[in-house]
């Protein structure tokens, strides 16, 4: 996207010198890139709260299904807030959300690799767009160094301009 100060004139086609926008176009730039910096920070969070629940919905299966369970009563949540009463009627198989509403029955295993897939690519993905994150802060460090050059070189020409 920006390229540093010191590099050769012939860097890839569509890219601009930092150094050579005027302050209002960096400020306008540096605006942008805090605005992307501030979505992908929102994306990543919430890829951590889904990588979260499907790390609870592993343990309410290592914890909460057994034969011995099977006949307990249980609150069953309708929405995030609202449950009613239920009864386990087969410990042996649950509903999965596969998404979008939709609910797949499968056996205890299935449901594990299910989620243990879930959490793993969640984290692939956490990975990969923490480098994302890390790239755009470090661009608006850059033009933010830019924008404070220009600004003590305007500085230092105006003290110039008045002292001769």
């Amino acid at each position: 996207m920006a390229s540093k100060q010191g590099q050769a004139q012939g860097g890839q086609p569509g890219q601009i010198e930092i150094t050579s926008l005027p302050v209002p176009q960096l400020q306008e730039l540096k605006t942008q890139l805090d605005a992307e910096l501030t979505h992908l920070s929102t994306s990543f969070q919430s890829l951590r709260t889904a990588q979260s629940k499907f790390r609870d919905c592993l343990a309410s299966i290592a914890s909460g299904i057994s034969a011995s369970t099977a006949q307990k009563p249980l609150l069953v949540p309708l929405t995030s807030s609202l449950y009613v009463p239920g009864k386990l009627t087969d410990h042996e198989h649950v509903l999965v959300d596969v998404g979008t509403g939709f609910f797949v029955e499968k056996d205890i295993v299935g449901a594990r690799d299910f989620y243990e897939r879930k959490v793993k690519d969640l984290g692939e993905s956490l990975k990969d767009l923490e480098g994302v994150v890390q790239g755009k802060a470090q661009n608006v460090r850059l033009v933010e160094e830019v924008i404070r050059l220009k600004v003590m070189n305007a500085q230092e020409e105006k003290g110039e301009g008045k002292g001769s």
